[in-house]
Protein backbone atom coordinates (compact mmCIF):
# COMPACT_ATOMS: atom_id res chain seq x y z
CA UNK A 1 0.00 0.00 0.00
CA UNK A 2 1.33 3.22 -1.43
CA UNK A 3 -0.62 5.81 1.22
CA UNK A 4 -1.23 3.10 4.23
CA UNK A 5 -1.82 5.94 6.61
CA UNK A 6 -4.17 8.08 4.79
CA UNK A 7 -6.96 9.47 7.18
CA UNK A 8 -5.53 7.49 10.40
CA UNK A 9 -5.64 8.43 13.72
CA UNK A 10 -1.58 8.48 14.18
CA UNK A 11 -0.12 8.23 17.98
CA UNK A 12 3.64 8.91 18.19
CA UNK A 13 4.79 8.15 22.03
CA UNK A 14 8.18 9.93 22.57
CA UNK A 15 7.30 12.20 19.65
CA UNK A 16 9.37 15.03 20.77
CA UNK A 17 12.43 13.25 20.72
CA UNK A 18 15.11 13.79 17.81
CA UNK A 19 12.99 10.87 15.76
CA UNK A 20 9.55 11.70 16.69
CA UNK A 21 10.13 14.92 15.48
CA UNK A 22 11.16 13.90 12.31
CA UNK A 23 8.67 11.56 12.07
CA UNK A 24 6.02 14.08 12.38
CA UNK A 25 7.13 16.02 9.56
CA UNK A 26 7.30 13.82 7.32
CA UNK A 27 3.64 12.26 8.30
CA UNK A 28 2.59 15.87 7.44
CA UNK A 29 4.04 15.66 3.96
CA UNK A 30 1.10 13.25 3.00
CA UNK A 31 4.32 10.47 1.83
CA UNK A 32 1.94 7.87 3.80
CA UNK A 33 -1.32 9.77 2.91
CA UNK A 34 -3.11 12.64 4.67
CA UNK A 35 -3.49 11.82 8.60
CA UNK A 36 -6.29 12.86 9.84
CA UNK A 37 -4.92 13.02 13.35
CA UNK A 38 -1.23 12.90 14.77
CA UNK A 39 -0.64 13.02 18.12
CA UNK A 40 2.06 13.68 19.89
CA UNK A 41 2.23 12.05 23.21
CA UNK A 42 5.60 12.50 26.01
CA UNK A 43 6.31 13.48 29.12
CA UNK A 44 8.57 16.46 28.43
CA UNK A 45 6.18 19.83 28.95
CA UNK A 46 8.75 22.12 27.45
CA UNK A 47 10.29 20.00 24.32
CA UNK A 48 5.92 19.59 23.49
CA UNK A 49 6.06 23.63 24.06
CA UNK A 50 8.67 24.01 22.12
CA UNK A 51 7.09 22.13 19.25
CA UNK A 52 4.14 23.34 19.08
CA UNK A 53 5.87 27.04 18.69
CA UNK A 54 7.86 25.90 16.04
CA UNK A 55 4.63 25.04 13.73
CA UNK A 56 2.69 27.66 15.02
CA UNK A 57 5.24 29.78 13.67
CA UNK A 58 6.53 28.68 10.47
CA UNK A 59 9.87 29.51 10.36
CA UNK A 60 10.55 29.52 6.36
CA UNK A 61 8.70 29.89 3.46
CA UNK A 62 9.97 26.41 1.80
CA UNK A 63 8.50 24.63 5.27
CA UNK A 64 5.42 26.59 5.02
CA UNK A 65 2.73 24.27 3.41
CA UNK A 66 4.05 21.66 5.67
CA UNK A 67 3.65 23.71 8.72
CA UNK A 68 0.16 24.76 7.52
CA UNK A 69 -0.76 21.28 7.17
CA UNK A 70 -0.29 20.62 10.73
CA UNK A 71 -3.23 22.88 11.85
CA UNK A 72 -6.33 20.87 12.94
CA UNK A 73 -3.99 17.58 12.67
CA UNK A 74 -1.35 17.94 15.20
CA UNK A 75 -1.89 17.61 18.44
CA UNK A 76 0.05 17.69 21.88
CA UNK A 77 -0.86 14.94 24.76
CA UNK A 78 0.91 14.95 28.21
CA UNK A 79 1.58 11.74 29.37
CA UNK A 80 4.13 8.58 30.01
CA UNK A 81 3.98 5.38 28.36
CA UNK A 82 4.80 3.97 32.44
CA UNK A 83 1.66 4.75 33.17
CA UNK A 84 -1.14 2.59 31.88
CA UNK A 85 -4.25 4.91 32.40
CA UNK A 86 -2.89 7.59 30.25
CA UNK A 87 -1.44 5.01 27.92
CA UNK A 88 -5.04 3.54 27.44
CA UNK A 89 -6.37 7.67 27.05
CA UNK A 90 -4.31 7.60 24.41
CA UNK A 91 -4.72 4.88 22.64
CA UNK A 92 -8.91 5.14 22.23
CA UNK A 93 -9.12 6.78 18.94
CA UNK A 94 -5.54 5.56 17.39
CA UNK A 95 -5.31 3.75 14.49
CA UNK A 96 -1.29 3.22 14.38
CA UNK A 97 1.00 3.35 17.11
CA UNK A 98 4.78 4.56 16.88
CA UNK A 99 6.84 3.89 19.81
CA UNK A 100 9.43 6.04 19.81
CA UNK A 101 9.73 6.64 23.87
CA UNK A 102 12.74 5.21 25.56
CA UNK A 103 15.68 5.87 27.87
CA UNK A 104 18.36 5.03 25.23
CA UNK A 105 21.24 6.93 26.89
CA UNK A 106 24.10 3.73 27.46
CA UNK A 107 25.88 4.97 31.00
CA UNK A 108 22.32 6.72 31.96
CA UNK A 109 20.64 3.09 32.05
CA UNK A 110 23.60 1.34 33.50
CA UNK A 111 23.32 3.63 36.81
CA UNK A 112 19.58 3.57 36.59
CA UNK A 113 18.59 -0.18 35.11
CA UNK A 114 15.10 0.05 36.98
CA UNK A 115 14.38 3.41 35.20
CA UNK A 116 15.61 1.71 32.07
CA UNK A 117 13.09 -0.85 32.49
CA UNK A 118 9.93 1.04 33.74
CA UNK A 119 10.28 2.87 30.21
CA UNK A 120 11.66 0.36 27.81
CA UNK A 121 9.75 -2.55 28.96
CA UNK A 122 7.06 -1.75 31.03
CA UNK A 123 5.59 1.03 28.58
CA UNK A 124 5.85 -1.43 25.35
CA UNK A 125 3.61 -4.00 27.38
CA UNK A 126 1.26 -1.27 28.65
CA UNK A 127 0.46 -0.69 25.14
CA UNK A 128 -0.31 -3.94 24.20
CA UNK A 129 -2.07 -4.59 27.30
CA UNK A 130 -4.59 -1.66 26.92
CA UNK A 131 -5.18 -2.93 23.30
CA UNK A 132 -5.72 -6.51 24.46
CA UNK A 133 -7.85 -5.29 27.62
CA UNK A 134 -9.88 -2.66 26.03
CA UNK A 135 -10.80 -4.66 23.20
CA UNK A 136 -9.06 -1.58 21.00
CA UNK A 137 -9.01 -1.67 17.28
CA UNK A 138 -5.16 -0.09 16.89
CA UNK A 139 -4.53 -1.49 13.11
CA UNK A 140 -0.80 -1.29 13.17
CA UNK A 141 2.08 -1.04 15.89
CA UNK A 142 5.18 -0.34 15.27
CA UNK A 143 8.35 -0.51 17.89
CA UNK A 144 11.25 1.48 17.80
CA UNK A 145 14.50 -0.28 18.86
CA UNK A 146 18.04 -0.37 18.51
CA UNK A 147 21.44 -2.33 17.37
CA UNK A 148 22.19 -2.70 20.86
CA UNK A 149 19.11 -5.22 21.34
CA UNK A 150 21.43 -7.48 19.12
CA UNK A 151 23.25 -9.38 21.23
CA UNK A 152 23.06 -7.38 24.01
CA UNK A 153 25.62 -6.32 26.54
CA UNK A 154 24.17 -3.11 28.45
CA UNK A 155 21.17 -2.44 30.12
CA UNK A 156 19.57 -0.19 27.09
CA UNK A 157 19.99 -3.05 24.92
CA UNK A 158 18.78 -5.50 27.25
CA UNK A 159 15.47 -3.92 27.61
CA UNK A 160 15.21 -2.80 24.52
CA UNK A 161 15.41 -6.94 23.15
CA UNK A 162 12.83 -7.64 25.47
CA UNK A 163 10.65 -4.72 24.36
CA UNK A 164 11.17 -6.54 20.84
CA UNK A 165 9.80 -9.93 22.27
CA UNK A 166 6.82 -7.92 23.98
CA UNK A 167 5.99 -6.80 20.50
CA UNK A 168 6.32 -9.74 18.79
CA UNK A 169 4.28 -12.27 21.11
CA UNK A 170 1.46 -9.09 20.84
CA UNK A 171 0.91 -10.54 17.94
CA UNK A 172 -0.62 -13.62 19.45
CA UNK A 173 -2.44 -11.82 22.19
CA UNK A 174 -4.29 -9.04 20.02
CA UNK A 175 -4.52 -11.06 15.95
CA UNK A 176 -6.35 -8.19 15.31
CA UNK A 177 -3.33 -5.57 15.58
CA UNK A 178 -0.42 -6.34 13.67
CA UNK A 179 2.91 -5.60 15.64
CA UNK A 180 6.46 -4.93 13.86
CA UNK A 181 9.41 -3.78 14.84
CA UNK A 182 12.63 -1.57 13.22
CA UNK A 183 16.21 -1.86 14.52
CA UNK A 184 18.85 0.31 13.86
CA UNK A 185 22.74 2.48 14.94
CA UNK A 186 22.74 5.08 16.51
CA UNK A 187 21.75 8.10 14.04
CA UNK A 188 23.95 10.75 12.59
CA UNK A 189 22.52 14.22 14.16
CA UNK A 190 20.20 12.65 16.95
CA UNK A 191 20.71 14.15 20.35
CA UNK A 192 23.61 12.19 22.15
CA UNK A 193 24.90 10.51 19.12
CA UNK A 194 28.58 10.91 18.28
CA UNK A 195 28.18 13.97 15.98
CA UNK A 196 26.84 16.67 17.29
CA UNK A 197 29.58 15.85 19.99
CA UNK A 198 32.72 16.52 17.82
CA UNK A 199 30.84 19.56 15.99
CA UNK A 200 30.58 21.30 19.43
CA UNK A 201 34.11 19.79 20.61
CA UNK A 202 35.70 21.54 17.26
CA UNK A 203 33.82 24.46 17.19
CA UNK A 204 35.08 24.94 21.23
CA UNK A 205 38.76 24.37 20.27
CA UNK A 206 38.95 20.21 20.81
CA UNK A 207 40.01 18.22 21.96
CA UNK A 208 38.08 15.44 19.94
CA UNK A 209 36.94 12.85 22.21
CA UNK A 210 36.95 9.02 21.03
CA UNK A 211 36.53 6.36 23.45
CA UNK A 212 38.53 3.69 21.50
CA UNK A 213 40.55 3.65 18.19
CA UNK A 214 38.76 0.31 16.94
CA UNK A 215 34.89 1.64 17.38
CA UNK A 216 32.84 1.66 14.28
CA UNK A 217 29.23 3.09 13.03
CA UNK A 218 26.48 2.31 10.85
CA UNK A 219 25.66 6.12 9.53
CA UNK A 220 22.06 6.52 9.27
CA UNK A 221 20.27 9.64 8.66
CA UNK A 222 16.77 10.89 10.78
CA UNK A 223 15.32 10.61 7.25
CA UNK A 224 16.86 7.38 6.43
CA UNK A 225 15.33 6.18 9.83
CA UNK A 226 11.67 7.20 9.14
CA UNK A 227 12.75 5.44 5.70
CA UNK A 228 12.81 1.84 7.71
CA UNK A 229 9.63 2.99 9.62
CA UNK A 230 7.50 3.61 5.92
CA UNK A 231 8.91 0.59 4.80
CA UNK A 232 7.90 -1.96 8.07
CA UNK A 233 4.08 -0.10 7.88
CA UNK A 234 3.99 -0.82 3.93
CA UNK A 235 5.19 -4.52 3.46
CA UNK A 236 6.32 -5.71 6.97
CA UNK A 237 4.06 -8.84 8.51
CA UNK A 238 3.21 -9.71 11.64
CA UNK A 239 6.34 -9.97 14.21
CA UNK A 240 9.02 -8.40 11.59
CA UNK A 241 11.82 -6.50 12.52
CA UNK A 242 13.10 -4.27 9.78
CA UNK A 243 16.81 -3.06 9.54
CA UNK A 244 18.07 -0.48 7.08
CA UNK A 245 20.47 -1.13 4.68
CA UNK A 246 23.55 1.37 5.70
CA UNK A 247 27.11 1.93 5.49
CA UNK A 248 29.34 2.09 8.02
CA UNK A 249 32.79 3.99 9.45
CA UNK A 250 35.29 4.48 11.59
CA UNK A 251 34.54 7.13 14.38
CA UNK A 252 38.37 7.78 13.84
CA UNK A 253 37.64 8.75 10.41
CA UNK A 254 34.45 10.62 11.32
CA UNK A 255 36.46 12.83 13.43
CA UNK A 256 39.44 13.14 10.93
CA UNK A 257 36.17 14.33 8.54
CA UNK A 258 35.20 16.72 10.81
CA UNK A 259 38.32 17.82 11.90
CA UNK A 260 39.81 18.70 8.63
CA UNK A 261 42.86 20.62 8.40
CA UNK A 262 41.93 22.22 11.97
CA UNK A 263 45.00 21.91 14.52
CA UNK A 264 42.52 20.24 16.70
CA UNK A 265 43.90 17.51 18.91
CA UNK A 266 42.05 14.07 19.50
CA UNK A 267 41.66 12.16 22.89
CA UNK A 268 41.35 8.56 23.37
CA UNK A 269 39.04 8.63 26.88
CA UNK A 270 37.74 4.56 26.51
CA UNK A 271 34.86 3.17 26.60
CA UNK A 272 31.98 4.15 28.73
CA UNK A 273 30.16 1.80 30.96
CA UNK A 274 28.09 -0.72 28.15
CA UNK A 275 29.15 0.34 25.47
CA UNK A 276 29.88 -1.80 21.97
CA UNK A 277 32.99 -1.43 20.04
CA UNK A 278 30.57 -2.22 17.09
CA UNK A 279 27.33 -1.58 16.43
CA UNK A 280 25.39 -5.66 14.88
CA UNK A 281 21.79 -5.14 13.72
CA UNK A 282 21.75 -8.96 12.81
CA UNK A 283 23.10 -11.40 14.91
CA UNK A 284 25.00 -14.69 13.70
CA UNK A 285 21.72 -16.91 14.92
CA UNK A 286 18.98 -14.40 13.33
CA UNK A 287 20.65 -14.20 10.22
CA UNK A 288 19.13 -17.66 8.84
CA UNK A 289 15.54 -15.96 8.87
CA UNK A 290 16.63 -12.54 7.20
CA UNK A 291 15.50 -11.95 4.17
CA UNK A 292 16.01 -9.01 1.82
CA UNK A 293 13.21 -6.52 1.64
CA UNK A 294 13.89 -3.75 -0.81
CA UNK A 295 16.71 -1.33 0.60
CA UNK A 296 16.16 -3.39 4.25
CA UNK A 297 16.75 -6.68 5.74
CA UNK A 298 13.25 -8.07 7.24
CA UNK A 299 14.40 -10.59 10.33
CA UNK A 300 11.27 -13.09 10.32
CA UNK A 301 9.46 -13.23 13.64
CA UNK A 302 11.34 -16.30 16.23
CA UNK A 303 8.05 -17.59 17.24
CA UNK A 304 6.96 -20.06 14.48
CA UNK A 305 3.47 -19.35 15.02
CA UNK A 306 3.53 -16.34 13.56
CA UNK A 307 6.37 -17.26 10.57
CA UNK A 308 4.81 -17.34 7.28
CA UNK A 309 5.42 -19.74 5.10
CA UNK A 310 8.37 -18.14 3.38
CA UNK A 311 11.39 -19.51 2.41
CA UNK A 312 15.20 -18.39 3.52
CA UNK A 313 17.03 -19.85 0.78
CA UNK A 314 19.71 -17.32 0.86
CA UNK A 315 20.37 -16.27 4.73
CA UNK A 316 23.06 -13.52 5.24
CA UNK A 317 26.67 -14.96 4.69
CA UNK A 318 27.39 -13.59 7.75
CA UNK A 319 25.89 -11.00 10.83
CA UNK A 320 25.42 -7.80 9.85
CA UNK A 321 28.11 -5.77 11.60
CA UNK A 322 29.50 -2.41 11.40
CA UNK A 323 32.99 -3.90 11.37
CA UNK A 324 32.33 -5.06 7.95
CA UNK A 325 32.79 -2.82 4.64
CA UNK A 326 33.60 -0.12 6.15
CA UNK A 327 33.71 3.37 4.16
CA UNK A 328 36.76 5.31 3.07
CA UNK A 329 37.58 7.95 4.86
CA UNK A 330 37.08 9.75 1.80
CA UNK A 331 33.75 8.52 1.60
CA UNK A 332 32.45 9.38 5.18
CA UNK A 333 33.89 13.22 4.43
CA UNK A 334 31.57 13.51 1.42
CA UNK A 335 28.63 11.65 3.27
CA UNK A 336 28.94 13.91 5.97
CA UNK A 337 29.18 17.20 3.91
CA UNK A 338 26.42 15.92 1.87
CA UNK A 339 24.08 15.51 5.09
CA UNK A 340 25.36 19.25 5.92
CA UNK A 341 26.57 17.47 9.62
CA UNK A 342 30.33 19.32 9.33
CA UNK A 343 31.18 22.33 11.97
CA UNK A 344 30.70 24.93 9.17
CA UNK A 345 27.38 23.64 8.45
CA UNK A 346 26.78 24.25 12.44
CA UNK A 347 28.07 28.08 12.04
CA UNK A 348 25.97 28.65 8.91
CA UNK A 349 22.74 27.31 10.75
CA UNK A 350 23.70 29.65 13.53
CA UNK A 351 23.79 32.58 11.41
CA UNK A 352 20.51 31.69 9.62
CA UNK A 353 18.92 31.44 13.29
CA UNK A 354 20.52 35.32 13.83
CA UNK A 355 18.75 36.66 10.46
Amino acid sequence: MEKPLHEKHILITGGTGSLGQVLVRRLLTGEMGAPRKIVVFSRDEAKQHYMRLEYMHRRTSTDEVIYRKADGILEFRIGDVRDFASVAGALRDADAVFNAAALKQVPTCEYFPHQAVQTNINGPENIVRAIEQLGLPVETVVGVSTDKACKPVNVMGMTKAIQERIFIQANIRCPNTRFLCVRYGNVLASRGSVIPLFREQILNGGPVTITTTDMTRFLLSLDQAVDTIFAAVRAGKPGETYIPRVPSARVTDIAAAMIGRRKIETAVTGIRPGEKTHEILVSEEERFRTVERGSCYAILPILPELRAPESVAAPLADEYSSANELLSAKAVAELLRGEKLMPEDAVEEGRELLR
